[in-house]
């Protein structure tokens, strides 16, 4: 339910004395200056209050109101009906008791009498002794339809000629979700301002500006979109899918009521292509990127209230893409029996529950290397949509590999022997692969000659690949895994 329709049930249900719990003071002041207009019989008069500038009306101040204890005994003493917003008292309640006292004796005054009291402030500060007389609402940042309108008009006046199509309007919507309607004018005035004509460049613009409400959290990076799927060689069957639930996270599959994915999960040996195999689905799926930080997390006073508030950021934010590397550290804080700090048991247990229950358009994409450490309880349908296992490349998918790598180094494939290379380096991880490739372009780029297979051929011989060095633990993993998890490779005949 919106923000100005819980506003408008809070009044008829005659509460006295309501919390706004908000970051949209604008938005606010706006709805109810509205209200008073238009709710009742008639309109009456409305108020705002501020530390700086006491009680006023429109143009009329009352002197002295500076003070929220008299800003109060004269609402109270008020012959008139009215809707009165205060907006800093709820930081002012933990220091001064006596202001605790009267908005209880408000409570019980104002009853009946066409008085409406309105505290708005965007932390949640509710002392226990008013818990019981203060009707809270959450007023949530403005929906996509919202969003959709004031798109429109910008639209309107920056492409005048043109415009914007209904579809280019939902999608930049989409995209702004999250944002304050503040905050969205100000994207919009900076993206689409220098532009003659909407363009799909925009939108990544957009997608970006999310970034600054990441980094107010201190545990999200935004992740830019770099890498697409012809960065990864191999692993087809994971491809597939990702290509099958593209559309997925658009407004026609919301009419057609299609599903949306929950997340993903994606385990197996380091350098095997899990991190990039995430960034690439960013830029598939045009969905932001946000990496959550759980040395961060733990790192803080209070783990479990950050990692919760970090949730509660990527819906708030959705449609996004959350991403948690080395989701088993998270889960046991690193040790192999994963006891020890109480927080990590609560932190484990908020995850799952949220990942059952969210509602909200985020798409989790975990990746795991010591899948040993994960809980059945974590891995079984209805956490993730799909767990996938990365094995070390197959010798097609090793060729693959060499070719998206020395493609990069802007070389003639034909002069070399992708399929020599691949046969040579079995064994060898993704992560392995990409290494030999630059280290040879460094050693030819040095000799200031082009690259040649030779240079490949000699960085191969200094390199022993994780596959000998880890040879026990990756038997582990592939017996854990061989009966829990799908192959991301597609199995050659």
């Amino acid at each position: 339910m919106k923000g100005p329709e819980l506003v408008r049930r809070a009044l008829a249900g005659g509460y006295p004395v309501c919390y706004i719990h908000t970051w949209e003071e604008g938005r606010v002041e706006r709805t109810l200056a509205t209200t008073a207009q238009k709710f009742f019989e008639s309109p009456v008069p409305f108020f705002v209050w501020s530390c700086v500038d006491g009680l006023s009306a429109g143009e009329e101040r009352f002197a002295g109101t500076e003070d929220p204890l008299k800003a109060l005994d004269l609402i109270v003493s008020s012959k008139e009906a009215g809707v009165y917003l205060l907006k800093d008292l709820p930081a002012l309640l933990d220091a001064r008791p006596e202001l605790v006292r009267r908005l209880r004796d408000c409570y019980r005054r104002l009853k009946g009498k066409g008085k409406f009291i309105f505290l708005s402030s965007p932390r949640l500060i509710l002392p226990e002794d008013l818990k019981r007389e203060i009707y809270v609402i959450d007023f949530d940042l403005p929906d996509e339809g919202e969003i959709a309108f004031l798109v429109a008009h910008f639209g309107r006046h920056y492409f005048p000629e043109k415009g914007m199509t209904e579809e280019q309007v939902f999608r930049v919507a989409s995209g702004l979700k999250g944002l304050t309607l503040d905050e969205c004018e100000h994207v919009l005035m900076k993206v689409l301002g220098r532009r003659r004509q909407y363009e799909e460049a925009a939108y990544d613009e957009i997608l970006s500006e999310k970034e600054q409400a990441s980094k107010k959290e201190g545990v999200l990076e935004f992740v830019p979109p770099r890498f697409t799927l012809e960065d990864i060689g191999g692993l087809e069957n994971l491809k597939d899918w990702l290509l099958k639930r593209r559309h997925l996270f658009t407004r026609q599959a919301a009419e057609a009521g299609l599903p949306v994915p929950k997340g993903i999960l994606m385990m197996g040996m380091s350098g095997c292509g899990k991190s990039l195999s995430v960034k690439a689905i960013s830029a598939l799926w045009n969905l932001p990127l946000f990496r959550l930080d759980m040395n961060l997390i733990f790192g803080t006073e209070n783990p479990e209230y950050t990692f919760h508030r970090a949730l509660r950021t990527t819906e708030i934010l959705a449609p996004v893409l959350l991403w948690i590397d080395e989701i088993e550290m998270a889960i046991t804080g690193g040790r192999e029996a994963g006891g020890g700090d109480p927080s990590l048991g609560r932190i484990f247990s908020t995850f799952l529950t949220w990942m059952q229950e969210k509602n909200a358009l985020v798409f989790v994409a975990a990746t795991a290397n010591r899948i040993h450490l994960l809980p059945a309880e974590f891995i079984r349908k209805g956490r993730f949509d799909q767990v996938f296992f990365i094995d070390l490349p197959n010798e097609v998918e090793r060729k693959s590999i060499f070719a998206v790598h020395l493609k990069k180094q802007k070389v003639d494939l034909n002069k070399f022997d992708v399929v020599f290379l691949a046969k040579a380096t079995k064994g060898f991880n993704g992560a392995e692969i990409e290494s030999v490739v630059q280290a040879a372009a460094v050693e030819a780029f040095n000799e200031k000659r082009p690259l040649a297979e030779e240079d490949i051929t000699r960085q191969m011989t200094y390199t022993v690949p994780l596959s000998k060095t880890m040879e026990d633990q990756i038997k582990a993993i592939k017996s854990w895994a061989h009966d829990r998890a799908l192959s991301a490779s597609k199995a050659i005949g």
